[in-house]
């Protein structure tokens, strides 16, 4: 009975095993795991604002997010706006758990699988039903969030969920050494920054008060912020569209970098530069406005560009050999 009890108890810790071998293999990973913890910690603090257990946190957060949207989008999330507002307090005190549950199954290796799992899951909910898929369908612009930054939490999730397999040699990044290979990976980047060089050029976007107009909404934003913001949205004045030009271009150069080897670095600063371009635009994600859901997609695109920094690649440590099974008898 011993016997099945200490086998049972092997075969469990050699499945939580390759999750901190694939770490150690690729330099990184692991802190960018619980740095994607600490943010979905930031989340969970977030939603146990007190805002969030009234009404307004749905008829000023998530209604809005429906209008111009198509019905398969506006319908879902209505409906789910109906059923929040029947017991909104308990709603929001289950949808908080949910991301401090999240977090902290980030934050303790163990259990990094499945919690990385029902990031994932949440993530797609929350898009759709709370966010109507982030403004893609509407024409939004990055510099107001598009595509969601609950997406962003998925991609990253998947980008560095803990891989068995050994990462190539020479310079690796968690992101194209994870389940994804390295094309998929570079193409979900290309495609993300293909479209913010898209949306920034559609017509309302990159109009000529358009780029002032997003930094001038400053509601219950600190004093420190207020001025930031106010002085970026003096210094854009009428220059939307030869803003817009610029950033689209800079969107484009930074979509390409990762594929070329000497270039992807500097595409991966200038990307880190740009989320945190954006993320001003964003006002912090309202943060310190004591509405504020999440910080946005500014600073999750910060953490996406260190998921593909390249790192010098180590050797994943050697497993002792077992020992052998004593072969005595009994008598």
């Amino acid at each position: 009975m011993l016997s099945s009890v200490a086998s049972q108890g092997r075969s469990r810790w050699e499945w939580l095993q390759p999750a901190a071998a694939a770490d150690t293999a690729v330099p990184g990973r692991r802190g960018l795991q619980i740095c994607l913890g600490l943010v979905w910690l930031l989340d969970a603090a977030l939603q146990y604002q007190p805002f969030m257990f009234g009404p307004f946190f749905v008829t000023l957060g998530i209604e809005p997010a429906t209008e111009g949207n198509p019905a398969f989008v506006a319908g879902p999330a209505t409906w789910a706006s109906h059923v929040m507002l029947t017991h909104i307090a308990f709603y929001n005190a289950i949808f908080a758990t949910i991301q401090l549950l999240i977090a902290a199954g980030i934050l303790w290796r163990r259990t990094i699988r499945p919690a990385l799992a029902a990031s994932v899951v949440w993530s797609l909910l929350v898009w759709w039903f709370g966010e109507s898929l982030g403004g893609i369908l509407i024409g939004s612009s990055p510099l107001a969030g598009v595509p969601g930054g609950v997406i962003l939490y998925a991609l990253i999730a998947v980008l560095l969920w803990p891989a068995e397999r050994a990462p190539a040699r020479g310079a690796v990044s968690p992101a194209t050494s994870g389940p994804l290979d390295a094309r998929t990976a570079n193409a979900a980047w290309l495609v993300l920054w293909a479209s913010f060089s898209y949306y920034l050029l559609l017509p309302d976007n990159r109009a000529a008060d358009g780029i002032a107009g997003i930094f001038s909404v400053t509601d219950g934003q600190p004093g420190w912020l207020v001025w930031i913001m106010n002085g970026v949205s003096s210094l854009a004045g009428q220059r939307g569209l030869e803003i817009s030009i610029v950033l689209a271009i800079a969107c484009a150069v930074t979509a390409a970098g990762v594929f070329v080897p000497a270039a992807i670095r500097p595409a991966l600063v200038l990307a880190a530069a740009l989320g945190l371009l954006f993320w001003l635009a964003e006002g912090l994600g309202g943060i310190f406005t004591g509405q504020g859901t999440d910080p946005n997609t500014g600073l999750l695109l910060i953490l996406l560009a260190a998921c593909y920094w390249p790192r010098p690649a180590s050797r994943p440590a050697s497993r002792p050999p077992a020992a052998p099974r004593s072969g005595g008898h009994r008598r």
